[in-house]
């Protein structure tokens, strides 16, 4: 349960401000430039690999002929994001390893002009991959419900495939749970509104009672006692990182913010048997991988 409150907590800052300069990894005389939050075991496991994947697409970039803005500025996590964004530089942003949810309220807060030249790899599995995990469990259309703070994001992502429920600032995470309780699936979004310390451990405990499925949006979450998960490792991300990069030095243009390409799918089979779902191998294979280097 503490390396899912860990990781919730990651997901949730930078909105806040987080304190602490952001050291840079040298770039080598590359254009691109590797910003960190913090110098943590799984930060330099992170822009270790990383700088190996960029550095073969920017040993050929010949800056006399690049796109005007030569610099490209990886940002790893949320307080790296930050400091990007407040960066006056000819420069686009890649974000990676923040949710959606703190990409969002950092954008509020950036210029137009500034924003158009910023993207994001989001950390949370695609809300559209976790639908279709569902569908694999079940075998069939199940109702599913998600409580967020903000659904005008998911709106478009989720509609006709999962019941909305805001929740706001001094709702009841109890009298929302108990709305939803005929409700077979509840997706959870990493939304620090709704999954935080107070309340992740109530809500696991409250689905597990009404015999409802949680699917996480981590490895660590299904763990703790969600059912399932599509989710990220370290080098998926990169690797989709790596391919924004590379788009960009090709087209001169960033694409939209991205959730992961990349993934494969976690069950925690003790839950399954407790809720009667039957897992074969089609859920438990759910993946997809990057490709394979030539």
């Amino acid at each position: 349960m503490l390396r899912v409150l860990r990781w919730l907590l990651v997901l949730a800052a930078g909105a806040a401000g987080l304190a602490g300069a952001a050291p840079n990894v040298p770039t080598q005389g590359y254009r691109f430039q590797i910003v960190t939050g913090d110098d943590s075991s799984a930060t330099r496991r992170i822009a270790d690999d990383l700088y190996k994947r960029l550095v073969p697409t920017f040993a050929g970039f010949r800056t006399e002929l690049a796109q005007r803005r030569r610099l490209v500025l990886v940002a790893v996590g949320p307080t790296a994001l930050r400091d990007a964004a407040l960066r006056s530089c000819d420069c686009v942003v890649i974000a990676a390893f923040t949710s959606s949810q703190v990409w969002r309220d950092v954008m509020a807060r950036v210029a137009p002009a500034r924003a158009a030249s910023m993207t994001a790899i989001y950390a949370e599995p695609a809300p559209a991959d976790q639908l279709q995990l569902i569908s694999l469990l079940y075998h069939r259309p199940a109702r599913v419900a998600a409580i967020v703070a903000d659904p005008r994001f998911y709106a478009a992502t989720l509609a006709g495939s999962a019941d909305l429920y805001a929740f706001a600032e001094g709702d009841d995470i109890n009298r929302l749970l108990n709305r939803i309780a005929q409700t077979e699936v509840l997706l959870a979004m990493p939304d620090n509104a709704v999954f935080n310390a107070e309340n992740i451990r109530n809500i696991l405990l409250s689905t597990y009672r009404h015999k409802q499925a949680v699917i996480g949006f981590s490895s660590d979450m299904v763990r703790a006692g969600a059912l399932a998960s599509t989710y990220s490792d370290i080098e998926d991300i990169n690797v989709q990182v790596a391919e924004t990069a590379a788009h960009f030095v090709v087209t001169g243009s960033l694409p939209a913010p991205q959730f992961p390409r990349y993934f494969r799918t976690v069950v925690n089979e003790g839950v399954a048997r407790s809720l009667d779902v039957t897992v074969d191998s089609a859920a438990r294979q759910f993946a997809r991988r990057p490709p394979l280097k030539p």
